[in-house]
């Protein structure tokens, strides 16, 4: 048998000359260590986490046992809030609540959808939080440099798109069209700036497109605030919606915003 049939059926020999190839054996080597760099540095991430549980768990967990064991048995927040998925704007760290004091959503740019919208986790985590668990107030938070804003404002007045992130942010063009109407002499930076409050104010007036929550904010039983977190100079903006059903309607379709406060 010649040589070249030897080599042919034999797949250790094929593999064997692959791996000799100029250059394939340095980028192999190269590929394994990076994998074993990824490794070592996902293990160190979690050993970092798994000391933060435990520390957790000493410190607070054990130190205040009866709450988190009235915890296991049910909750009663008296905040629903609506914040950004942004990693820098955690609302608990922000404004300090603590476990079982708000119920929680966090999505791409804060936004609430209208009912007319269908289902999203969004409303979803809305009706739980409003018949479920009947919240006192539900918290609408936005932020500086929000990149979700910042992609509403690129987008074209009619643009159609696969992004799911586009496609989101969508939801946020009442605010987006506001803002232009009413900023088009700012840079495009001012714009997100300016909309990235107004759409604050408009996922508040959405939250009374659902019968649920204008019922219960009617009654008396319900409040809707706004809030904006500047991280660059670490502020915070807070105001609420005077709303008493259509006769509180201002000529130009909103309500009037009560208990501004500016906190620094």
């Amino acid at each position: 048998m010649s040589l070249f049939h030897t080599w042919r059926s034999n797949p250790a020999l094929r593999l064997k000359a692959s791996l000799e190839a100029p250059g394939l054996t340095e980028k192999i080597t190269s590929n394994k260590q990076k994998s074993i760099a990824v490794a070592q540095n996902e293990s160190a991430l979690f050993s970092e986490m798994k000391h933060r549980f435990l520390s957790f768990k000493k410190n607070k967990y054990m130190e205040n046992l009866e709450c988190f064991q009235n915890l296991a048995k049910g909750q009663a927040p008296k905040f629903m809030v609506i914040a950004c998925a942004d990693s820098r704007v955690c609302p608990s760290s922000i404004l300090g609540f603590q476990p079982g004091e708000a119920f929680v959503v966090r999505n791409v740019a804060n936004l609430v959808p209208p009912f007319e919208s269908g289902p999203s986790e969004t409303n979803a985590a809305l009706e739980f939080a409003v018949n479920a668990l009947e919240v006192a107030n539900i918290l609408v938070i936005g932020h500086s440099c929000c990149g979700g804003i910042r992609a509403l404002m690129s987008m074209q007045d009619e643009e159609n798109s696969r992004s799911f992130i586009k496609s989101w942010v969508a939801v946020g063009m009442h605010a987006r069209l506001s803002t232009k109407a009413a900023a088009s002499n700012l840079s495009f930076d001012q714009q997100c700036r300016h909309c990235e409050k107004e759409s604050i104010n408009r996922s508040m007036l959405n939250l009374l497109t659902y019968q649920w929550i204008a019922e219960r904010v009617t009654n008396g039983l319900l409040s809707i605030h706004g809030g904006y977190y500047d991280f660059i100079d670490c502020t915070f903006e807070k105001w609420t919606l005077n709303y008493h059903g259509s006769s509180s309607k201002e000529e130009n379709g909103r309500y009037p915003i009560i208990n501004r406060e500016f906190w620094c």
